[in-house]
């Protein structure tokens, strides 16, 4: 990933989770904020709920392959924390490619919102 490190640190998850802007459609939901560094964070939950190892690994893979063909569309500076749910193992990427555009567009919207 170009512009991305990958986010680990459970405290900023929970920051997002309770700080951060929502987006959800599509089998899952993210979170975002902005970090005021020269590159995104990406993290990805994928919680017992969503199946067993197996869904929960796919339902990863899926997110960061849409991430991946999607990361020039998002602004830089944010962190960002994508959930999936039970319905996203049954999804392919390119179907979650149009709420990964939906996503960079409402980030960018936000952005515009906040410098003025």
């Amino acid at each position: 990933m170009l512009y991305t490190e990958i986010l680990k640190d459970s405290g900023v998850f929970s920051r997002l989770y309770k700080n951060g802007c929502r987006a959800s459609g599509c089998g899952c939901a993210a979170y975002y904020l902005p970090n005021r560094r020269p590159y995104n964070r990406f993290g990805i939950t994928a919680g017992k709920k969503v199946g067993c190892a197996v869904k929960r690994n796919r339902a990863k893979r899926i997110i960061r392959a849409a991430y991946r063909k999607n990361e020039l569309l998002l602004p830089i500076g944010y962190d960002i924390v994508i959930v999936a749910r039970q319905e996203l193992c049954e999804m392919k990427s390119t179907e979650l490619d149009g709420f990964m555009k939906k996503l960079s567009k409402e980030m960018n919207r936000n952005r515009e919102k906040a410098s003025h």
